[in-house]
């Protein structure tokens, strides 16, 4: 597994939006971030030393990942149970993909109710209403 392999993937997860942050990150939310979305995995893209990525594992998982090498608590995010991984190599693509689907999975199960409901509008719906959002956003935005 690569980033790129990663980034394809992510990307067929239900709901999952993609944003470039924090300098070169990759991040991937459980629905769009103007409607609530929350984030659920994050791709390094650049060869500073840093993980490539991490990813919300939750209580149970998080305990268990780190007790395998290559594995430690991820920077700022380690509170809400995420792990950090020191290469693409610790896991085979097969195990990223399962542990990317249940960090989906998870993440998914804690949005808000507002959020759940809007991605479970009609296509289209949702897009006017995420592209509404936005424009919102970005007007509140230039005004500060």
């Amino acid at each position: 597994m690569d980033a790129e392999r990663a980034r394809a993937f992510l990307l067929t997860l239900p709901h999952a939006a993609e944003t470039m942050q924090w300098g070169a990150n990759l991040v991937f939310w459980a629905g769009d971030k103007a409607i609530g979305g929350k984030m659920f995995c994050l791709i390094n893209l650049d060869a500073d030393g840093h993980a490539p990525i991490s990813f919300a594992a939750g209580p149970e998982r998080y305990a268990e990942l780190l007790e395998r090498e290559g594995f430690t608590p991820a920077p700022y995010l380690a509170r809400a149970h995420w792990v950090a991984a020191a290469s693409w190599s610790v896991l085979r693509p097969a195990e990223w993909q399962a542990e990317l689907r249940a960090a989906h999975a998870l993440i998914v199960a804690k949005l808000p109710r507002r959020t759940r409901d809007v991605l479970a509008l009609p296509a289209r719906q949702r897009e006017d209403i995420i592209r509404r959002r936005r424009k919102q956003l970005s007007l509140r935005a230039k005004k500060s």
